[in-house]
């Protein structure tokens, strides 16, 4: 999980709270269910307890219900749910054993310490809850391709929640001469508007059929066999999502709070901004149509759900 937080001073907290649960593995967000009577987590050492305000969704949250991870993860009953704004209410001294269960679709949740950071100020708690993630993917992937000044990169899926922030550090953070991102039609201003110098429109056009290759090419998207036709001979091709087709790699985050402590000024200055889909954010009573309309791929940078009650 990864969080931006606040601190509290003094909160009453309760022995349960609502969350949104899955008790079983199934075939779509059908399989959650609302509960009101899920028990507060107690937290273990480097723990921390979060009143959680704002959560965004991700798709590795709905891989999870589906039962991809089923080998190493926790068994059902399980509150979906990696990123989370919120306040922190508690801090725990007890270690760490098992795989999370409660994530942050609940009033509560409990996180490492070591995946906090403080939340930017100029950030509301729903625009800090869309970030930890996606910036972190994109930005450690960025530094596996070994970006840098003067290279050029391309970006599939340059709109989603990765797309849009790898676009923004491509071009302000890592300096790259040229950033070229493909989406659809309707949201290829937006790419312009994140730094995109050259937008590519994904329905009228093949991206590996251009002129041009790049240093880089960051695949948010799938399709690897396409993506390795579109960069440099020697350069480094980098996919988040399977399958991978080499000379592509395949690129996993370990996620801790130290990315988001580094980006936060470019986040306070304005360098860098969240990208929220203007379909949201979904109540807490709308979570199981938040997660249908993720599935969709359709949605541009984060699916957010607020107010948690």
């Amino acid at each position: 999980m990864a969080a931006a937080v606040a601190s509290s001073d003094s909160v009453s907290i309760p022995s349960v709270n609502k969350a949104w649960v899955y008790p079983e593995y199934g075939r779509s967000a059908d399989v959650l269910k609302f509960d009101p009577n899920v028990p507060v987590p107690e937290i273990k050492e480097d723990q921390v307890l979060i009143k959680v305000v704002a959560a965004s969704l991700n798709p590795v949250d709905f891989k999870r219900m589906l039962g991809y991870f089923k080998d190493y993860d926790s068994s059902p009953p399980t509150v979906p749910g990696y990123d989370v704004a919120g306040v922190v209410v508690k801090v725990g001294s007890q270690p760490l054993t098992k795989p999370k269960r409660i994530g942050s679709l609940a009033e509560y949740t409990a996180v490492e310490e070591r995946v906090l950071a403080l939340k930017p100020k100029n950030l509301s708690f729903v625009e800090a809850a869309s970030l930890p993630l996606a910036i972190e993917t994109a930005y450690e992937g960025l530094e596996r391709l070994e970006l840098s000044a003067g290279k050029s990169i391309l970006v599939l899926g340059g709109a989603g929640g990765v797309g849009t922030h790898v676009i923004q550090l491509a071009k302000h953070v890592f300096g790259a001469s040229k950033v070229a991102a493909t989406a659809s039609t309707k949201k290829l201003n937006l790419l312009r508007s994140l730094g995109a110098d050259l937008a590519i429109d994904y329905t009228k056009e093949n991206f590996e059929d251009l002129p041009e290759k790049f240093d880089v090419v960051y695949n948010a998207v799938g399709e690897t066999d396409r993506a390795v036709k579109a960069v440099k001979e020697g350069g480094k091709v980098l996919t988040i999502v399977r399958p991978v087709a080499p000379p592509a790699f395949l690129f996993l985050l370990t996620s801790t709070g130290t990315v988001l402590e580094k980006l936060k000024p470019y986040l306070e200055s304005g360098k860098v901004n969240p990208v929220l889909d203007p379909s949201g954010p979904y109540p807490f009573s709308k979570t199981v149509e938040a997660f249908a309309y993720l599935e969709t791929s359709r949605a541009t940078g984060k699916v957010v759900v607020d107010p948690i009650p």
